[in-house]
C-alpha cells in the first residue's frame, strides 16, 4: 500500500469514527436512563482516545483530519420509544462500521496501523454489545451497584448542581 493510499484510509476511518462519536454525543443528550447514559459517556471517552490515535497517525503523515459536526437527533416515537430507537440506530451504526472496516483492516500491510485499527474495531464491537444489552433492558452495562444503591431516577438536566 502506498503512503497516499494509507493516508486516505486513515483519513476515511477517522471521518467515520468521528461521525460515530458525534452521533453518540447527540444521542447522550436524549437518553435519560442513568445506566444507559453512563454507558454513552464511557463510549464517548473511548472514542475520544481512538480519535486521538487516528489524529496522530494522520498528522504524522502530514495531513489534517476532517472536522465532522454533531448531528441533530430527535429520535422516533415518544418516551421510552425514543430511547429505544436511538439505541437501535447506534447498534446498527456500530455494526455497519464493523462491516465496512473489518475486511479493509485485515489486508492492511502496515502492522502498527493495523494493530491500532484492530483495537478500534474490537472496542466498537464491545460498544455494539452494550447497545444490545441496553435494548434488552440490562442495567449492569458497566458494573453493578451495591445493594440498595439507586440512581435517583435518571440523568440530571444540567451537568453541575450547586
Amino acid at each position: 500500500m502506498k503512503a497516499t493510499e494509507l493516508l486516505d484510509l486513515l483519513t476515511e476511518i477517522y471521518r467515520d469514527k468521528m461521525a460515530m462519536r458525534q452521533r453518540h454525543v447527540a444521542a447522550a443528550r436524549l437518553v435519560s436512563d442513568y445506566d444507559f447514559n453512563n454507558t454513552y459517556q464511557y463510549i464517548i471517552a473511548r472514542e475520544d482516545l481512538q480519535l486521538n490515535w487516528l489524529r496522530d497517525a494522520v498528522t504524522d503523515m502530514g495531513s489534517v483530519p476532517p472536522d465532522v459536526p454533531e448531528p441533530v437527533l430527535r429520535g422516533n416515537g415518544k418516551g421510552a420509544q425514543v430511547q429505544a430507537s436511538i439505541l437501535k440506530e447506534d447498534r446498527d451504526g456500530s455494526q455497519a462500521f464493523l462491516d465496512k472496516w473489518k475486511p479493509r483492516v485485515v489486508v492492511l500491510s502496515h502492522a502498527r496501523h493495523q494493530t491500532m485499527l484492530n483495537v478500534i474495531l474490537g472496542e466498537t464491537a464491545e460498544h455494539r454489545r452494550f447497545f444490545d444489552q441496553a435494548l434488552a433492558g440490562r442495567s449492569d452495562l458497566l458494573g453493578r451497584r451495591a445493594d440498595g444503591a439507586g440512581t435517583g431516577g435518571g440523568v440530571l438536566p444540567t451537568r453541575w448542581v450547586e
